[in-house]
């Protein structure tokens, strides 16, 4: 399958990660120096990278709520229906009837049938759908809406799933970065979509590279060049703000340009490996040849500056009929890595590979699930062992990272951490209704005129 035909949540599966995988998020090491043992070799600090099971605990059942229908939502819901047992979808809401049906129908086929009282229509179904009784809310609208969901649900005390990227603009991801502080004093278990750090094979080699495999990191390398993503175009009858939710990847205000929705997930994983540290400074150019609709950019070429000195340069690209790529390396001193199975020594030699193990070796240990599932397992075992988990600093971090080069492309200027951090930008109308969109066009930025 062509990356250009993949999905969304397919082209992550499809990657070069080859298989998935299933454990927590390791805690946040410090330091990567390895020490050398009296034979010359190389012995590795130790990390400490906790597994979690293929499925959840039992314990109590737990009731679950969507939020968002769309292809997304539909595949959390089912991710998190396989985590384990007791656990159940009771309520939905969407804005749209037919995402709401089709997504109704789908649960069906497998057995679940959600009744007409608790499948909810409009911009407040969101508020339906929390306020039933569900223990677990899974955010899965496009991400514009994600800070306003999210504050009403941990209001509300529930546990969540919340996809990434977590906002749109640097005001929502403060929200909700304000949000988490709040759900860590209920208690409360939130667990985002930045799924790499849910994989087994990513997760062993993170485990190696902080313990000093490649020694001290210097540089890192991130590439994510895929096809055109779908199109809506705007049909007779349709209000500013039907077509632009309708053609919601395709407008920064409501995805965050493909940098932030998509590219996030290679962002992430490299901010993960670098050690959670953010850069200083955005450098970025972009531009648009191709799409056809929406104010978006197609491509993007991002040079982070860090305050040790390290550059990344990051790039990634939506335009059908080229040759793609996904891809990521991390350098260092002694080696570098693809982040997700293999480390090589400088002259391209590798020094360890991913045991992926055969479906009839005995030993199944190292098998790599489907992380997906995984966000889930972690989910609902935080909440059934009473063990909170709260996974959005650095949700909210990668995001933020993400929206630094867009803006430095966008305007034609550098972008500082601390601009991003104090930057009053919103995107999007105050209220969400159907109708006019005030200010908001299919105009596309131009360098050197846009501001920050």
């Amino acid at each position: 399958m062509k990356k250009e035909e993949l999905t969304r949540r397919g082209f992550l599966k499809s990657s070069v990660c080859g298989a998935i995988g299933t454990v927590s998020v390791p805690a946040f090491i410090t330091g990567c120096t390895p020490s050398s043992k009296k034979d010359g070799s190389t012995q590795l600090k130790e990390v400490e990278v906790p597994l979690l099971p293929d499925k959840a605990p039992d314990g109590k059942p737990l009731k679950a709520g969507l939020v968002g229908c769309g292809s997304r939502g539909t595949g959390a819901v089912i991710d998190f229906l396989s985590a384990g047992d007791g656990l159940s979808i009771v309520a939905m809401g969407d804005v749209f009837e037919e995402k709401l049906a089709t997504c109704r129908q789908e649960l069906k086929g497998r057995g679940i049938d959600i009744p007409d009282d608790k499948c909810f229509l409009g911009f407040d179904a969101y508020q339906k759908v929390i306020d039933s009784d569900i223990d677990v809310v899974l955010l899965c609208t496009p991400p514009v809406f994600r800070p306003l969901h999210f504050e009403y649900a941990i209001k509300k005390g529930k546990h969540c799933f919340i996809e990434k990227p977590c906002a749109v603009d640097p005001v929502g991801a403060r929200k909700i970065l304000a949000t988490a502080k709040l759900a860590e004093a209920k208690g409360l278990s939130i667990i985002s979509g930045t799924v790499y750090r849910s994989q087994k094979d990513c997760v062993e080699t993170y485990r190696r590279v902080a313990g000093g495999a490649i020694g001290q990191i210097i540089s890192a390398h991130v590439i994510r060049h895929g096809g055109a993503l779908w199109y809506i175009k705007r049909r007779p009858g349709w209000t500013d703000m039907e077509y632009m939710l309708r053609n919601w990847v395709n407008f920064c205000w409501t995805s965050g340009d493909h940098v932030v929705e998509q590219f996030i997930h290679e962002i992430d994983l490299m901010t993960w490996f670098m050690g959670d540290i953010h850069p200083v400074k955005a450098e970025a150019t972009g531009g648009r040849q191709r799409r056809v609709t929406g104010d978006m950019y197609d491509f993007f070429s991002i040079e982070y500056i860090y305050e040790s000195g390290i550059h990344t340069h990051c790039t990634s690209r939506q335009i059908a009929g080229c040759d793609n790529d996904d891809s990521i390396l991390i350098c260092g001193t002694k080696g570098y890595t693809n982040c997700f199975n293999t480390i090589y020594n400088p002259d391209g030699s590798v020094v360890w590979k991913y045991p992926y193990p055969k479906e009839e070796d005995a030993d199944q240990s190292m098998k790599v699930q489907d992380p997906y599932i995984t966000e889930h397992v972690r989910l609902v075992a935080a909440i059934r062992t009473n063990k909170p988990v709260n996974d959005v600093d650095k949700h909210v971090q990668s995001t933020l990272i993400a929206m630094m080069g867009r803006m430095s492309a966008y305007t034609g200027k550098f972008v500082s951490w601390d601009e991003v951090m104090t930057s009053t930008m919103k995107l999007g109308p105050e209220t969400y209704a159907f109708g006019p969109v005030p200010g908001i066009s299919e105009e596309i930025p131009v360098a050197g005129t846009a501001v920050k």
